[in-house]
């Protein structure tokens, strides 16, 4: 039995696993292993002349001319301790050389020197090597501080709680995309924009949603106290900012409040209706779950397009991966949609027997999820509690992890 806070501890995180099911979830749905360090360059810790050896990411590249006329390459790479910026002289030919391998190859080995000048630190690049080997993505990217394990054993609680069909959904989703679900982000920067984002991002939604559908006897009044605590603390933002004139202010909750006074005003036209919270907490583990296509990053997987288009084959099978980034197919499509169609892919591949109408209601609430269609809805508007809910939910998860320190995240 847990029992933890969330939302300013608003909301009481109750799951309860028993010895049987976590034994299953250790065999069969393991956490990802994690560096017993956080490693890197640490530039600005070096001092003038140190030795630099290290595996690192490329981010941005552009030749550049001295003063002189004389070419060098000015690269921005990163790790785990943040960004490098570097140079390499054009002393044999090295830039002309390196270019065609910077467009093509995302991790690269690089040996050379800390150099200063103005009190600006950078490297001095001798040897750079593109990566061949396989790439663990922990020691090259940041990832959630929170503890993995205990995150999958919330979400397998509320998973294994469903009834089913929704279950055997749930499962076999896991089952088939575990590997990437498990290390995915959920973004590239606005929200949960790092390794394990997508579990924990997934995970909080489910949080809000038990709190509106189950530890309250009235969804609506819930969602009206989740909204008196947001106007709370945006107060205190404002307040904060006014009693700090260095500070930069950083308004979190900013316009959220007339949207979901609108959400709920939405909702009511559905007032009188039940809550499907089993279709609704399997829509919440679809909702994001085309991100494990939509982006990419070293050392992801490609088995969500295998799954998808089992006779499908990459033109280019060497892709350039780096640090988080769209991916050039995945964006094409969108998280979105590609939740539709991994519901769909799974109910088919496993033969599960589902009503047309809850087919359709957890396609439904994946699609509106962004909840207006300026921010990326598939729908006009949500047309159930289910898809207000789903979209309420997913608004305050994304801003609330904005409140968090770098070590609650």
């Amino acid at each position: 039995m847990s029992s933890l806070k969330y939302f300013y501890d608003m909301i009481t995180i109750d799951y309860e696993l028993q010895d049987q099911q976590k034994e299953n979830l250790a065999t069969n749905f393991p956490a990802p292993s994690l560096p017993e360090t956080i490693k890197g360059v640490h530039l600005n810790t070096l001092t003038k002349g140190t030795a630099v050896s290290a595996r690192v990411l490329l981010n941005e590249f552009e030749v550049r001319k001295t003063k002189t006329n004389k070419s060098f390459l000015k690269v921005t790479f990163s790790d785990q301790s943040g960004n490098i910026s570097a140079k390499m002289w054009d002393n044999n030919g090295e830039v002309e050389a390196m270019l065609p391998i910077l467009e093509q190859k995302g991790v690269f080995d690089i040996r050379g020197q800390v150099d200063e000048f103005n009190g600006f630190k950078s490297v001095t690049v001798y040897e750079m090597t593109p990566c061949t080997e396989d790439i663990d993505p922990f020691t090259l990217l940041a990832y959630t501080q929170q503890d993995i394990e205990a995150l999958r054993d919330e979400l397998f609680a509320y998973l294994y709680e469903l009834q089913q069909p929704y279950q055997e959904i749930a499962i076999k989703a896991m089952e088939q995309l575990w590997e990437g679900f498990r290390i995915s982000p959920a973004a590239k920067g606005f929200h949960h924009h790092y390794l394990g984002g997508l579990l924990k991002h997934t995970v909080g939604l489910m949080r809000f949603c038990r709190y509106i559908t189950i530890q309250s006897d009235n969804p609506f009044r819930a969602v009206m106290q989740l909204i008196n605590k947001i106007e709370t603390e945006y107060k205190l933002e404002i307040w904060n900012s006014l009693k700090d004139d260095d500070a930069r202010p950083a308004y979190v909750w900013k316009d959220s409040i007339d949207h979901l006074y609108h959400m709920v005003q939405g909702m009511a036209e559905y007032k009188y209706d039940s809550i499907n919270y089993d279709a609704l907490i399997t829509s919440i583990l679809f909702h994001d779950i085309g991100k494990l296509a939509e982006y990419d990053y070293a050392g992801k997987s490609f088995d969500i397009f295998h799954f998808l288009f089992p006779t499908g084959e990459f033109k280019e099978s060497n892709r350039k991966q780096a640090g988080i980034a769209m991916d050039p197919l995945g964006v094409t499509i969108g998280h979105i949609p590609y939740g539709v169609m991994l519901l769909s892919k799974v109910i088919e591949h496993h033969n599960i027997a589902v009503t047309m109408e809850d087919i359709h209601l957890m396609s439904h609430c994946i699609l509106c999820h962004h909840g207006l269609p300026e921010w990326g809805s598939a729908v006009r508007k949500p047309s159930n509690l289910e898809g207000y809910i789903i979209h309420i939910v997913d608004y305050l998860d994304s801003r609330y992890e904005n409140t968090e320190t770098d070590e609650e995240k």
